[in-house]
């Protein structure tokens, strides 16, 4: 049986689906918010969590996706 995510892993993967579409110029608009709102809706997040978290760690989130200095 998987581990049950603590919430601040749940609020990097958020994050990184977040500042992934954010780095597609709005190429993605449409389809960001249904993707996005299913994220949110499955890692029982809201959204201000999760631009709180990203404010804070962005660093972190954009090592993780292999962007430095981003």
């Amino acid at each position: 049986m998987a581990r049950t995510k603590t919430k601040e892993e749940r609020l990097f993967s958020a994050a990184v689906v977040r500042r992934a579409f954010e780095l597609q110029d709005g190429r993605y608009k449409e389809g960001f918010r249904f993707v996005y709102e299913g994220v949110l809706r499955d890692l029982a997040l809201e959204e201000a969590e999760v631009e709180a978290f990203l404010a804070e760690h962005r660093a972190d989130v954009e090592a993780a996706m292999g962007r430095r200095g981003g």
